[in-house]
Parts: C-alpha cells; structure tokens; sequence
C-alpha cells in the first residue's frame, strides 16, 4: 500500500504505522457551507503569517472534548518530580498527558491546545531543541495550538514545567 499523504510512517515487513495530518484549512474555507469537516483536528493557517514552527496558529476540531489538569514531569508511581532536568521533566509531564488522554477516549493526534507553564524562561529557550525531540518522540509531529507562559514558581517545588492539554475526539 503506497504511503501518500503522511507525514510519518514506519515500515517494517509487517507492519506499517502511519498517522495521517490533515491539511491547513484557511479561515475562508471554514466559513464555507461546502467545507467538510475532517475527522483530527485540522491546523489553521492565516495568509500572510509566517509558518509557526512546533506548534499551529489554531485548529478547528468537532466532537467530544476531554481536557487535562495541569500535569507536571512527576512519576506516577512514586508521585515524586524524579530529576531537576527541564527536558525529561517535559517528557515525563507528555507521558503522563498521554496516558490521561488515553484514559478519556482519546490520542496525541486529538490535541487541539497545549498550554505550558514554565519556571524559567532562558532554560526553557535553552533546551528548545532537545524539548522539541522530547516532545516529538511522546506526542509525534501533532502541532496543537499552544501557549508558553512563565510564571514564578509552580505548587511542587521541584516541577519546572506545568503542561495542560484539551482533545477534541472526533464523534
């Protein structure tokens, strides 16, 4: 089966993982009654704007919605923040949305918005890079809508990063 239209696959002899992203629906198409709403949240893209890089300017989605607390990089297991590292307290803090997610019916590629806490903004520009593999290797290359706030300490002392999450699954 070719592989058209995807932005990711991994093949082996037997398997094939493929996730599909929808095209960029402009404004002016979302206002047309003709417009077939897609079953994954589409991304917005205004004309005119630069390319966001590692997020959307917006995404339109229909269905059922299931929203996240603020999830920190903590285990669940010991309910402890297991390292100062910014980047693995990114990953953990990913793994424990996903597994919320999975928990109300719903997947990475359902993500329509991520809103980040962050302690230190110079970290958190500093480690762009190796938060954006993190987050690649968690959630695949879903581009939400997101927002990036820093603020001057978050409830767990240790936390560095505080991550909320809204899915809309597809009805």
């Amino acid at each position: 089966m070719p592989c058209r239209g995807l932005t990711r696959a991994s093949c082996s002899a037997s398997v094939c993982a493929i996730r599909r992203r929808p095209a960029a629906v402009s404004p002016a198409a979302l206002s047309n009654p003709a417009h077939t709403v897609p079953s994954l949240p589409t991304p917005i893209s205004v004309t005119g704007w630069p390319r966001p890089h590692g997020y959307s300017d917006g995404v339109s989605a229909t269905g059922r919605t299931v929203v996240t607390a603020g999830v920190i990089g903590w285990n669940p297991e010991t309910q402890q923040v297991e390292t100062d590292n910014l980047t693995s307290q990114v990953a953990q803090a990913l793994r424990n949305i996903v597994t919320i997610l999975a928990a109300g019916g719903a997947e990475p590629a359902h993500v329509v918005r991520l809103t980040w806490y962050v302690t230190n903004r110079d970290e958190y520009i500093g480690a762009r890079g190796a938060i954006g593999v993190a987050y690649r290797e968690v959630m695949g290359r879903q581009f939400p809508a997101m927002a990036v706030v820093v603020v001057a300490g978050l409830l767990d002392p240790r936390a560095k990063v505080e991550i909320e999450a809204m899915a809309v699954v597809p009805a």
